[in-house]
This record gives structure tokens, sequence and C-alpha cells, in this order.
């Protein structure tokens, strides 16, 4: 029997040096980089120091971000932000810290800290980003983070895999989000995929941009599953090399007889924009079949799609054009070099005049921590992960979850809008 693209780096990494692992056996894997951000690092590394140890295993695998609570709305998240910045000092960890920082994430992948082929972990649960890289990656509790940090091992089940096969091209309008919620339709959140690995393959990869696949394997973290995974090709390769990543590219592929609990197709050819309804991710449905609902709040940003090509198609959208004054629209880019990239190109000047607001690198729209909370009774559109209810802000809010492009066409229209008519 064949291995899986998941079960070749997990076996690579074991270290009970086997040559084959299999699902459910319990394995020790080396750790190649380890993620942590301001929201959970003190816990982390006071979890570390828990173990007894005076230093790391390895400084350079430990990068440490701050985005959560940037830039500090609070004395709390202050306080909390330079404990983070004590920490990674005094231990010699590299930080990213307010001014040179963007969402953790992104500066995974932006700063070339992802090598294909790799282990990398991260202290939330949307590392499940990096597996568009070719690597494996998972979000760890601060207890597993500090036992990493300390012996640059942690412990894993193998677990099985379920593939998603995709076919065919994307159509005009459609994005990587659109993929991502078509999967979280068929795979549902915490069902069928919950601590399994979800390997995105077909022959309709090849046509997906970098920052589709990243969307799609941010949004495996939805399922349950346990990992999120696309194997790397000449593309992956190219934007390693181009974010400064020097490691050698491992192009792992699952072999043609590899084991998979259960094969699903998505044929993107006839895919639609799609939205999430409130309150779960897996509540999808067809922009078309909700174009009676009314938003407020328009939210665009997020790890999952601040990218600069999620800047570049709001700004299509907008360019010349004003919002409603009952809609209020923010963009939050996913880190600090996008930003300046999306002023470089006119995007952010276009966007601002349309009547948006542009905001720091961070995550707290997404979390509901602060930069464009919802109050109660409104409804509100995100390029986000999660519709949870209460996610954004008050429990008697509501989110739908969208591409970037729907959202700049529904905020234009004060309700949920397909975007393929504002692109021609």
């Amino acid at each position: 029997m064949g291995m899986t693209i998941t079960e070749k780096i997990l076996s690579k990494a074991c270290s009970q040096d086997q040559d084959k692992v299999v699902p459910e056996e319990i394995i020790n894997a080396k750790v190649e980089k380890l993620m942590t951000m301001d929201a959970n690092a003190p816990i982390v590394f006071r979890q570390f120091e828990k173990l007894g140890v005076d230093k790391l295993c390895d400084p350079d695998m430990l990068l440490v971000m701050t985005d959560h609570l940037v830039p500090g709305h609070t004395i709390k998240d202050a306080e909390t932000i330079k404990q983070t910045r004590d920490y990674a000092k005094k231990y010699g960890a590299k930080m990213y810290d307010i001014g040179r920082h963007g969402i953790c994430h992104q500066m995974m992948v932006e700063n070339g800290h992802v090598r294909p082929g790799s282990m990398t972990l991260g202290t939330d649960s949307h590392s499940t980003t990096y597996g568009a890289m070719g690597a494996f990656s998972c979000g760890v509790s601060a207890s597993e983070a500090g036992v990493i940090m300390a012996t640059g091992e942690c412990w894993f089940r193998v677990p099985g895999s379920i593939k998603i096969n995709l076919t065919g091209q994307l159509t005009f309008g459609t994005c990587g989000k659109d993929v991502a919620l078509k999967m979280m339709s068929i795979l549902g959140c915490e069902k069928e995929a919950t601590y399994m690995a979800v390997e995105i393959s077909g022959s309709g990869v090849g046509g997906l941009e970098m920052s589709d696949r990243l969307t799609i394997c941010n949004i495996v973290a939805e399922t349950g599953a346990k990992n999120g995974i696309i194997a790397a090709d000449e593309k992956t390769v190219a934007y390693y090399k181009a974010a400064g990543g020097v490691g050698n590219c491992d192009l792992l592929s699952s072999d043609h007889d590899a084991k998979y609990e259960t094969v699903y197709k998505i044929d993107l050819s006839v895919l639609e924009p799609l939205v999430a309804v409130p309150h779960l991710t897996s509540n999808v449905k067809p922009v078309r079949e909700l174009a009676d609902v009314k938003i407020n709040h328009v939210f665009i940003g997020s790890c999952t799609n601040g990218r600069l090509e999620d800047i570049a198609v709001t700004a299509r959208i907008l360019k010349g054009k004003k919002l409603p004054d009952h809609v209020r629209m923010i963009v939050v880019p996913a880190s600090q070099k996008i930003y300046l990239e999306a002023l470089k190109a006119g995007y952010v000047q276009t966007i601002m005049e349309a009547g948006a607001l542009f905001e720091v690198s961070c995550c707290g729209p997404c979390a509901g921590y602060n930069t464009g909370i919802l109050p109660s009774g409104e409804v509100g559109i995100s390029t986000t992960n999660r519709n949870f209810q209460g996610r954004m802000g008050h429990a008697e809010s509501f989110v739908y979850l969208s591409s970037p492009a729907t959202a700049a066409a529904s905020a234009l229209e004060g309700r949920i809008t397909d975007p393929r008519g504002y692109l021609k």
C-alpha cells in the first residue's frame, strides 16, 4: 500500500527512525518551525518554563508574531504584547513586532518560513494554512508548544486521509474562497473530517494561484481536520523562493495506491459565487439565493482573505463608486508589506475614496476583539473563516462569509450581491 503526502512527511520527520507510518499510529516527530503569537505567547513561554529548561532547543525554530492584539487597544493588550516582546528577547527568538508585523499565517509564508515538505506548526488553529506550501501544518496547544520549544519534537496520531479532487478551471467571478466554501458544504464542521488529513489534489489545482491555495488550506481548519495539504509544484517553489526561502523544497506527492477514507470531486468549471450563512461555515448557499439579505457591515481581510489579490479585486469593483450611507466597510491588509504594495498600486486610495476604512494589519475584526466589531441586530458580510454566533461581536449579530469580490459588490448594493455584474 502506498503513502499519502501527509504520511510521507510524518514518516520523514518521525524520530523513531522508521520508513513508513500508518494511520492511527502514535509517533514522535521533529518540528522544523513553530509559530506563536501575542494572544497566547506568554502562556506558551510559561508552559515552556514549567519544564525546567533555561533555553530553547533551537532559537531559529521559533517565530513570534504580533497580530491579534496590535496595536494594543487596552492596557491589558499592551501588557500582553510587552510580555511577548520580553519573552522573545529573553530566549533569542525572532519576533515580528508592531510596524514590522502582519497576521501570523501570512507572515510565515510571506517571509519564507514554510518550506515545502516541512513540519511547520503554530499555536493557532488556522496554522493549517501552511499546507498550501506542501507542508504538514496544524495548530498545537500551549503545552505542546512548550515541549516543542524544549525538545524540538511533538507527538502525533497519524491521521487518515480524505481526498478532495479538483477538476476543471475556476470560472469568471469565482476564486479560492468559493472552492473553500464548497469544500465546507461537503465535509461539514467537525463531522467527517475530524482529525483527518484533507488532501486537495487533481487537475484543477494547477490553475489555482497561491493566494487561492492558502485560502483553501486555511479553511480546512473549520472541518475539524488535523491538516490540509496541497502538493507543492513550480508555483509553490517560486512563491517560497520569492519570499526568501533558502531550504531545499521537498516536492512530495501521494502514491497512486495511497489509501483514502473518502474521495470527493469538485468541478471548478461549474462553481458559482457562494456564501456561508449564519451561524456555521458549512451552511453554504449560492449568492443568487441570498439577494434579499440586507447588510450593514462589510469586512475584507484576515488570514483567509487579506492578501494583495483580495484588495486588488475589491478596488476593481469599488473604483469610481460610492458606498451607501448605511454601509460601513473595513479593509485590513494581512501584512505591512501587503499594505505598502496596495498603496503603491493605488488600491488604498480607490477603496478609501469609495468610503471604506483601512485599518492596521491585525486579527481584531475577525476574532471580535477590536477594530470594527458588530453590535446587536446588525448583519455583516465578511471574508473571514468563521461566522459562529458572537464571533465578530454581539451574540445577536449575523455574519455571512464570502469571497472579497462578493463582499465588495454587496457593499455597493447594501445587500448580498453576485460580483460578476461588477467584474465585467
